[in-house]
């Protein structure tokens, strides 16, 4: 069995605990597959929640990728784990959006949950309050309508911070076609935006 602590570097800790768990796992240790699982299960539900339409959904999306890497741990052939465990995610999101009609009513309601909004202070009056949340449920509404596989670039890029080789590997497509989804879906959330723009002013 190939040994990928030999093939890779591991001067990062976490990178090498990740190396680690996997082979162990390889070699049928589940629980340490397990550990695998509870260090990412949080992360790839907060990526994946933006790309499907529902918490239920991204769970069942992260559910399956782990499932996935679990029946394929021979595919993988080292380098970064989180970065292989997001490309599995990734992918299975893009499938379940396109395998579903598209009925984008309440498309993230989660964003529905005030939770998010900041404690109050000497900024969060009412008024401020009421336009940021309008502001995410115009932007959410927006995303919604575009492509998937524009939605997938620009939350991959812009909310996820990757970078363009990162979201190519993830997806697997190329570094140009990256690019492209992520310039076409800018200039339609601007379209889909036009008569908002208010709302993301000041």
């Amino acid at each position: 069995m190939e040994d990928l602590r030999s093939t890779t570097v591991v001067e990062d800790p976490v990178q090498r605990r990740d190396l680690i768990l996997v082979e162990r796992a390889r070699e049928g240790d589940l629980d340490a597959f397990n550990d695998l699982v509870r260090v990412y299960q949080d992360q790839l539900f907060a990526l994946i929640v933006r790309m499907v339409p529902d918490r239920d959904q991204a769970a069942d999306v992260v559910q399956e990728a782990f499932f996935s890497a679990y029946k394929h741990l021979d595919a993988f052939r080292g380098g970064s784990v989180k970065s292989w465990l997001n490309r599995i995610a990734v992918n299975g999101a893009m499938d379940t959006q396109r395998a579903r009609k598209r009925r984008p009513v309440q498309p993230y309601p989660e964003l529905e949950d005030e939770s998010w909004q900041p404690p109050a202070g000497d900024e969060a009056d009412p008024e401020r309050i009421a336009v940021l949340t309008e502001r995410t449920r115009a932007l959410s509404q927006a995303l919604a309508l575009i492509t998937d596989d524009q939605r997938a670039a620009i939350v991959l890029y812009d909310v996820e911070g990757y970078d363009y080789l990162e979201i190519a590997e993830m997806t697997g497509v190329s570094l140009g076609t990256v690019k492209s989804r992520i310039h076409r879906g800018r200039l339609a959330l601007r379209g889909l935006l036009e008569g908002r723009m208010e709302l993301f002013r000041g």
